[in-house]
């Protein structure tokens, strides 16, 4: 008996299906490990976290970095994920020529609440193995601020929960973000 195995799509494989209409323009997708994945709804208390964190992080830039809201990040040649947002190093050409890639990342942030379990389980270890520096999950499920650093093989090495208080990027420890205004209902 032959074990079925699944196709797994390269990132090149996955844009040219966008570009020839396999995918419509406007579907909500996007590649983990290989596999074309339906992206959830977002939800209007996820669309206001989303919100808050780019004005927050807008606001403290002081040209530091760029925001980058729900685009792709190239991790390597079968994922390519779209994080809810990420502080990029500047570039000249501001990713018009390529999607950033895990070296171009100061913070990358997923705010999640139906798609945690995913987030924890799918994404985060591959973000620790592209060599992501630091990741967010905002966990509107449980009202707290998970933070990821220090990227390995299977994910990092060093998680930390913040429910009051503030917390800020490793890159940038004065640029705080408070936990509770963040997560305000």
């Amino acid at each position: 008996m032959v074990a079925q195995t699944k196709h797994r799509f390269s990132v090149r494989e996955y844009h040219r299906m966008a570009g020839t209409g396999v995918l419509r323009e406007d579907a909500r997708v996007e590649l983990l490990n290989g596999e074309i994945v339906d992206m959830s709804p977002i939800g209007p208390f996820h669309g206001g976290v989303v919100s808050r964190l780019m004005r927050i992080f807008n606001a403290l830039s002081q040209q530091r970095w760029l925001v980058w809201p729900q685009n792709p990040l190239h991790l390597d040649d079968y994922p390519q994920p779209q994080p809810d947002v990420m502080l990029l190093k500047p570039a000249a050409h501001e990713y018009t020529r390529n999607h950033p890639r895990p070296e171009d990342v100061f913070l990358l942030v997923e705010v999640a609440d139906s798609t945690l379990e995913a987030d924890r389980v799918e994404k985060l270890p591959a973000y620790g193995r592209a060599g992501v520096c630091e990741v967010w999950i905002v966990n509107l499920n449980e009202d707290c601020l998970e933070i990821y650093r220090d990227p390995h093989f299977t994910g990092y090495a060093s998680k930390t929960l913040v429910r009051m208080g503030a917390a800020a990027p490793q890159a940038f420890p004065d640029a705080e973000v408070v936990v509770t205004d963040l997560l305000k209902r």
